[in-house]
């Protein structure tokens, strides 16, 4: 086995890994970001609010209140199964 094959499955296992953990870890936070996001549009709505901004009707500014979940849950599978693919491929070499 040559050294870009070792490397090439390092880097498949960590970006599964990577991409597992940043999904689990949003998944875990839905809650919490929902909150946030409901005291951020009060604080928008209030006529004066420094919080505002000078964008008035701008819609898509790509801020999610939350993490959308079947996203996050085929997103988490998919890294899970890439990680354990890497490893697997480690293991075999």
């Amino acid at each position: 086995m040559s050294f870009y094959d070792q490397v090439l499955r390092e880097l498949l296992t960590a970006l599964g890994g990577a991409l597992f953990v940043a999904n689990a870890l949003a998944l875990s936070r839905r809650r919490s970001d929902a909150r946030r996001a409901a005291k951020r549009s009060v604080a928008r709505a209030r006529p004066g609010s420094p919080v505002r901004g000078n964008r008035r009707g701008h819609v898509g500014d790509g801020d999610l209140p939350q993490a959308p979940l079947m996203r996050s849950v085929v997103y988490a599978v998919l890294g899970f199964v890439v990680m354990v693919w890497g490893l697997a491929s480690i293991a075999s070499s």
